[in-house]
């Protein structure tokens, strides 16, 4: 199976431009072969818009999921995507994965709120999920999550063997993806796609660096500051010595 990653501008507000953009993204994606593409955290409406979050959040199977239902069957790729959901009088951050025929594989509610702006806007997530990905058993995370090993490893114990993880992650904090998520990925021998945003929003830079990291630490795909599609054929981590990964899982003592 094909992976891609979108690293992009936040759509900083503009829902249309959100959608257009998932929109030639997915066809790309296709046109390379993947069956599955991950977008950042909060794509729709926006990472760092408050006020807008609030404004615009939608409950569970809304018009944006259903946009993006749709397009998933025009383009026969599958999404997983952030966005800011209301269930009632509480807002999450929550992230949607939909197979390509649009049906909607799984939804994560974020469980790691970072900074007091996340905290005052959005209730945290309370479990995890899991989904059948091709031959994969998959998860989402959201950013911050992944940064927290203990959520990793439950999901490597659930067993998880591919970690989709949109992202918002600014500037400053590139120990994040340069060491921690391929550190996560080598504890749980899981491989971990982490997409994340480029470019200024609102006062906010972002540090772009996506990755999909295999299981052995070692990065599929690596992108820099700029916008870009990462495209990584999974399959390549099945010819890894399985005596050279982690046994920390199975090695672990508790005192």
């Amino acid at each position: 199976m094909k992976l891609a990653l979108y690293q992009g501008p936040s759509p900083a507000g503009d829902v249309d431009e959100a959608l257009q953009r998932v929109d030639t993204m997915l066809a790309a994606a296709a046109a390379a072969g993947a069956g599955m593409a991950v977008f950042p955290e909060l794509f729709l409406p926006g990472y760092n818009q408050p006020d807008l979050q609030r404004a615009l959040a939608q409950q569970a199977g809304g018009a944006w999921e259903d946009r993006l239902a749709g397009l998933c069957r025009a383009h026969g790729c599958g999404l997983a995507i952030g966005w800011a959901e209301r269930d009632g009088d509480r807002l999450y951050n929550t992230a949607s994965c939909l197979d390509a025929g649009g049906t909607t594989l799984a939804r994560y509610r974020k469980i790691q709120l970072f900074g007091p702006v996340e905290q005052a806007t959005f209730a945290p997530g309370a479990a995890y999920v899991t989904f059948a990905l091709g031959r994969y058993r998959a998860a989402l995370l959201i950013c911050y999550d992944v940064e927290f090993a203990h959520h990793v490893s439950a999901l490597a114990d659930l067993g998880v063997e591919v970690l989709l993880v949109p992202t918002a992650n600014p500037a400053g904090f590139d120990a994040v993806p340069d060491f921690l998520v391929p550190a996560r990925a080598a504890e749980a021998r899981m491989i971990i796609a982490y997409a994340n945003l480029c470019g200024h929003e609102a006062g906010l830079d972002y540090g772009g660096r996506s990755l999909i990291a295999g299981p052995d630490g070692v990065a599929l795909a690596l992108a820099g500051r700029g916008e870009t599609l990462l495209v990584a054929d999974l399959a390549q981590c099945d010819g890894l010595d399985k005596a050279r990964l982690s046994t920390q899982a199975a090695d672990r003592r508790v005192i």
